[in-house]
């Protein structure tokens, strides 16, 4: 159910949340009735209910829009309303408690500025009352007041509220959550909702609804970046019209636009907006409107417009904190349809990270992820996705899974330990003309007797990248071949000395390389490259870069061996929290999945592993003399 605004004021989204028949529609019946926000001929309408019934007045058929919720007397999907206080205009989501009803309680959470959390002072905390407080914690709401209800049924007892008060705002504190305040009241009997109640004297803060004049707004949409995912593309009055919403920001005419993932851009010529009679010069936060530019760009459903200076990331993988609402358990290896904003893609589960309990908060690697349980996840997917992190912009930064029509998950979006692809994916020099180079592959190889190449070492620190490179250096160099290792110390102390070690940067450093490490192939030379080099898509970008001349080889040994390595004692600064975004610790490390080579130095000799590269590389790279020739 929606009523119109009352006032013209900005409203507050703050959304219901408790264990099923806390009184979560109670509660929001009595505020409307308190705050003189009903309805006209509501409060009688709820009269008769309740009296044809034989049962007490009851607030929650306020909210109960639907018969077979009354016939339940149980909430079965979001409902917004509005209401006002002295300061403020309230949208308030009442979302349902019963674990069958998840899925509309995350969807009503997802847009929610603040939020207040029913428990039932009777029965206490619940599990419903754990799984939507740490939803509130997933979905990045931090502003937060707890309401102790039905405290008449407990004799408003002091010590039933303060045991009740304990329990709760220990589970938030463990989340990172730290209640604005914890409210005794009773929504049935009006108890502490909007003046001081008699029964409960010792209760010494604000009535619930001073409470939430306390929550501070968001900053507003119009003040973030411009985001508008593409929902379509007109040819109206020869005119190509691009449609969509915009989630944040302002648009204006002249503006240039850039078009993510395809990194086209142009300049708004027009902004038209349906059913107006005047052509507006902008377009801001919560508008639909269309665009023409001056220029026909491509542009295609799914793609997301913004500023240049601003642009959402550019990625492949990502990781989301995922509620899992499906019966079937999820796995890695599941393909999925990602729907992101307007734009639905194929996603790969790549990796479950951990599972949490949001009962006991403990969490832990699993290879399954149940119904109504919540994990952190690795997706993939084969395309480029344009998106943000959820802290950063909510609209493209949550996502939704679907499976044959099905929603089965939803979540949020974050970056960490992961790149933003975007500066590797932009070309920004322009008027560049080839050379063509008077010496050929082939004459370079006959100079030298073998072909040159990229044999590029990848492997978790402390699996023996370096050692491996020097060595196979050096047995090389003895047979007369031209080569040379490109390492972190080589490297980072000349051409990428102004990078640093944060995902961005890290990929940076890995595009440079193998960027160089073509150069040298192309030149004739074997270039050895040991770099840890985390992330798949940075691998692939270094083999587009040498074609043919690229051999990924992985140098393999798992973590424990590692860690018990650790030649530079950086896996022990690492798990004391001294360095940040550690690959096998605190950031991901992506193995090859089909690598030319793979040694496993976890019980192999330096000189077994050495011999095992070069037999490869004599097999497959050197080029004699007499074939050269030929």
């Amino acid at each position: 159910m929606t009523t119109r605004p009352i006032a013209a004021r900005p409203p507050m989204n703050i959304v219901i949340v408790g264990h099923v028949d806390h009184g979560k529609s109670t509660l929001i019946g009595r505020l409307l009735h308190e705050t003189g926000s009903l309805p006209d001929g509501k409060l009688e309408e709820l009269k008769r209910i309740s009296e044809r019934r034989g049962m007490p007045l009851e607030w929650s058929f306020v909210l109960d829009s639907f018969q077979a919720e009354r016939d339940q007397a149980v909430t079965i999907d979001t409902t917004r309303i509005w209401f006002k206080t002295r300061t403020r205009d309230y949208v308030i989501i009442d979302a349902p408690g019963h674990r069958e009803f998840l899925k509309n309680m995350v969807s009503g959470a997802a847009g929610a500025e603040a939020a207040v959390l029913v428990v039932d002072a009777e029965e206490g905390v619940r599990e419903q009352s754990r799984r939507h407080a740490y939803l509130l914690q997933l979905l990045g709401l931090r502003q937060v007041i707890v309401a102790v209800n039905k405290m008449d049924l407990v004799g408003y007892a002091c010590d039933r509220f303060a045991a009740v008060q304990a329990e709760i705002t220990a589970y938030l504190d463990e989340l990172g959550i730290h209640p604005l305040a914890v409210v005794p009241i009773s929504a049935r009997e009006g108890d502490t909702l909007t003046r001081p109640s008699p029964h409960m004297t010792w209760y010494e803060g604000q009535p619930l609804l001073d409470c939430l004049d306390r929550f501070v707004p968001s900053s507003h949409p119009v003040e973030r970046p411009f985001r508008m995912p593409v929902q379509d593309v007109y040819k109206f009055d020869h005119r190509r019209i691009i449609v969509g919403r915009v989630e944040s920001g302002v648009l204006r005419v002249g503006d240039t636009v850039l078009f993510s993932p395809a990194n086209r851009a142009a300049k708004v010529r027009s902004i038209e907006e349906f059913g107006s009679t005047v052509t507006p010069v902008e377009a801001r936060a919560g508008q639909v409107v269309g665009i023409t530019l001056d220029e026909q760009i491509f542009v295609e459903r799914g793609d997301i417009a913004s500023h240049a200076e601003h642009a959402p990331i550019l990625t492949n993988v990502f990781r989301t904190h995922v509620f899992w609402l499906a019966h079937r358990q999820l796995a890695v290896g599941d393909r999925f349809k990602l729907k992101l904003a307007t734009r639905e893609t194929p996603v790969t589960v790549h990796a479950i990270e951990r599972v949490i309990d949001t009962d006991s908060l403990a969490g832990g690697k699993r290879d399954a992820v149940g119904r109504n349980e919540v994990a952190e996840v690795i997706l993939r997917s084969r395309e480029m996705l344009a998106l943000d992190e959820h802290t950063a912009a909510t609209a493209t930064g949550r996502c939704v899974l679907v499976d044959t029509y099905e929603t089965v998950g939803g979540g949020i979006i974050s970056m960490r330990g992961y790149p933003d692809q975007r500066q590797a994916l932009t070309v920004k020099a322009t008027n560049i003309t080839s050379v063509d180079h008077l010496l050929t592959a082939e004459a370079r190889a006959l100079r030298n007797a073998h072909k040159g190449g990229v044999i590029w070492f990848t492997g978790l620190s402390g699996s023996g990248k370096s050692t491996l490179a020097m060595q196979l250096e050096k047995r090389l160099f003895a047979k007369g071949w031209q080569v040379y290792v490109l390492d972190g110390d080589n490297v980072r102390h000349g051409l990428n000395a102004d990078l640093g070690f944060s995902p961005q940067d890290r990929a940076e450093n890995i595009r440079r390389v193998g960027e160089v490490a073509a150069l040298f192939a192309r030149a004739g030379i074997v270039a050895i490259t040991a770099f840890i080099s985390p992330y798949r898509a940075d691998r692939q970008r270094a083999r587009t870069a040498a074609g043919d001349a690229f051999h990924e080889i992985h140098i393999k040994a798992d973590l424990a061996t590692c860690e018990t390595r650790d030649p530079k004692g950086l896996y022990r600064k690492a798990r004391a929290g001294e360095i940040t975004d550690f690959t096998g610790i605190s950031a991901p490390y992506e193995e090859p999945e089909a690598p030319e080579l793979v040694v496993d130095t976890t019980g192999a000799s330096i000189d077994e592993c050495v011999s095992q590269i070069a037999a490869y590389l004599e097999r497959l790279t050197v080029v004699g003399t007499a074939a050269a020739a030929g």
